[in-house]
């Protein structure tokens, strides 16, 4: 029997099968994929066959390939990864610009790990009516970055239903990504998207301004115009995963366009001589912001972070 795996609680996963069921399903024995070190061998998306029991519930026999999947480094086991959902067509980036902030770094580890599995991002600037005036500045500062590196950018506010209808539009018929870190507002918004849900909401941690964990495991949601969106639990970090050193420059888009003009051909654009990258940043045409999150990712090596290049 053939289905979706629609929600993750850790131990139990459930699957929509072809013909409208949803049973309950455990991974059969030693499951693990050939070649990913993970956490988590079956993720929410992913497409399987199942063999049920007498009991109703079901073991996942066997995972079809995958079109896509986007990982994080795991948050306990820093040798493996965590698969954060499989074949979508695009992800949407909940940003706040405060209450709680979303880091720019944070933002880049995950563009560049977007960019890695070639999945497109939408960033969705959300809590627009919380903004005094100099953080709706530097929210807007952040949309023209982005936007100038080509990435598509949308200001909502899911408490006064602003924004929700051009959003609705761009997931619509499509499988997409929510993620971002924990209270920037994604419970709301999906409550919005799709009003029988009423998925729980939480209040802002006032005495750290960050977001109280309300997801706390990764589940598909049916939008009422077709299409699907997969929530993940808020996150803290994004470690980034099985990248090589010399590779990481490529998922910035402005830094590897930028690259074609270095002296060297191997320039890691942190000391060499006629780097173009480093000229560029210094005269602000690549932003300081996305080159210090570059810097970062190279430095985070830990823990045999890269694999080592062919």
């Amino acid at each position: 029997m053939r289905g979706l795996v629609v929600k993750n609680t850790g131990s139990w996963y459930v699957v929509k099968t072809d013909d409208g069921q949803f049973v309950d399903s455990k991974i059969k024995g030693n499951f693990r994929l050939k070649g990913i070190r993970s956490t988590n061998p079956v993720a929410v998306g992913d497409y399987v066959k199942i063999a049920k029991n007498a009991e109703g519930t079901a073991f996942i026999t066997e995972i079809e390939d995958r079109k896509n999947y986007i990982i994080r480094k795991a948050s306990n086991l820093s040798k493996q990864s965590h698969i954060i959902a499989a074949n979508i067509d695009q992800a949407v980036l909940v940003i706040t610009v405060s209450h709680p902030e979303t880091s720019t770094t944070f933002v880049d580890r995950f563009l560049a790990s977007a960019e890695a599995y070639r999945i497109p991002v939408i960033l969705l600037f959300n809590k627009t009516d919380c903004f005094d005036e100099h953080e709706t500045r530097y929210m807007d500062g952040m949309i023209y970055l982005y936007s100038s590196i080509g990435y598509e950018c949308l200001k909502t506010s899911a408490v006064k239903q602003e924004g929700i209808v051009e959003l609705e539009q761009l997931i619509r018929g499509k499988t997409t990504l929510f993620s971002g870190n924990s209270g920037v507002g994604k419970s709301t918004l999906l409550n919005a998207l799709i009003p029988d849900l009423n998925v729980k909401t939480a209040e802002i941690s006032a005495a750290h301004d960050t977001g109280m964990h309300t997801t706390t495991f990764s589940e598909m949601f049916e939008l009422p115009h077709g299409g699907y969106i997969i929530d993940t639990p808020g996150i803290k970090g994004f470690g980034t995963f099985d990248m090589e050193k010399e590779e990481v420059d490529h998922y910035f888009r402005e830094i590897f366009e930028e690259s074609a003009h270095c002296k060297y051909g191997n320039c890691t654009h942190t000391h060499e001589p006629g780097c173009a990258v480093r000229h560029a940043v210094e005269e602000h045409r690549i932003s300081e912001s996305r080159y210090n999150s570059y810097l970062s990712m190279l430095a985070d090596k830990d823990e045999e972070k890269y694999r080592q290049a062919y």
